[in-house]
């Protein structure tokens, strides 16, 4: 059993087949995936996608690529959101600097403290957006951390060595995804190695990024099994134990989701 700790179900390439989607990747046995919200304002979409299909869970969050379109939705408003039973997290949010377009890094910084506070109040995990921002991002999580505690997953990694550190130190969670599994990702393959087999999560960030052999492609949480099998075979583990190591890891971060 494997769990899709991270993708976007509610994304157009998706639209006319969601069903057998989530069909493809039960028979890879992908049995449990997460729908995880962009902008606070599809709450609704979210929430009809994992009441419908009974593989899938959501969280409630504004990307940080939609920070300028929701830059004072206060924490209390966020933590309300994860009401319905299948809301499971916050998030995603962050810091995301790749793009010359990107909300002020103050507009980003202010909507990621506020789901962190969101996340602090609730008691559920944080999805943590990082691209470019390495330093800011841990200069936040120290921070927020000394204000109180909060749990989170540095998800899709793909940034330096420190920050993963500093992650683990602050008892976040690293997730994978198929960029681990890229030809060029030595220096990430490397990364994953360090972190605690119990701190390891896997996923597809679908659409985007699908893994070897489907790059290229449309992804999907099928083909979490891909890189769940490339992780493995980083880790030396067999690909039983990987499966049920990640799967305890998700489970113990992510404690308001019911085991299958």
């Amino acid at each position: 059993m494997l769990i899709d700790s991270h993708c976007h179900l509610d994304f157009p390439d998706f639209a006319a087949d969601i069903g057998g989607v989530v069909a493809r990747a039960e028979a890879a046995g992908v049995t449990r995936m997460l729908t995880i919200s962009t902008r606070l304002a599809k709450a609704d979409t979210y929430r009809a996608i994992a009441e419908a299909h009974a593989a899938v869970w959501c969280t409630a969050g504004t990307h940080p690529h939609g920070a300028a379109e929701e830059p004072d939705v206060p924490a209390e408003a966020i933590a309300a959101l994860t009401g319905h039973p299948r809301c499971i997290g916050i998030g995603e949010a962050g810091l995301d600097y790749h793009y010359e377009d990107a909300a002020p890094e103050a507009v980003q910084e202010r909507v990621l403290r506020a789901h962190i506070a969101a996340s602090r109040a609730t008691g559920l995990p944080l999805v943590i957006h990082s691209r470019d921002a390495d330093a800011h991002m841990e200069a936040v999580l120290m921070d927020e951390m000394r204000a109180g505690p909060f749990t989170g997953v540095l998800h899709c990694f793909s940034s330096g060595r420190r920050l993963a550190e500093a992650g683990i130190e602050l008892g976040l969670y690293v997730s994978f995804s198929g960029i681990v599994t890229f030809r060029r990702s030595h220096e990430l393959r490397e990364i994953a190695r360090r972190v605690p087999r119990d701190r390891i999560l896997v996923e597809t960030d679908a659409p985007f990024l699908a893994p070897e052999p489907h790059r290229g492609r449309t992804n999907e949480p099928a083909y979490t099994a891909d890189t769940a099998r490339s992780l493995a075979a980083t880790l030396e583990m067999p690909a039983e134990d990987f499966a049920r190591a990640t799967t305890d890891n998700f489970h113990r971060l992510f404690t308001k989701a019911e085991r299958a």
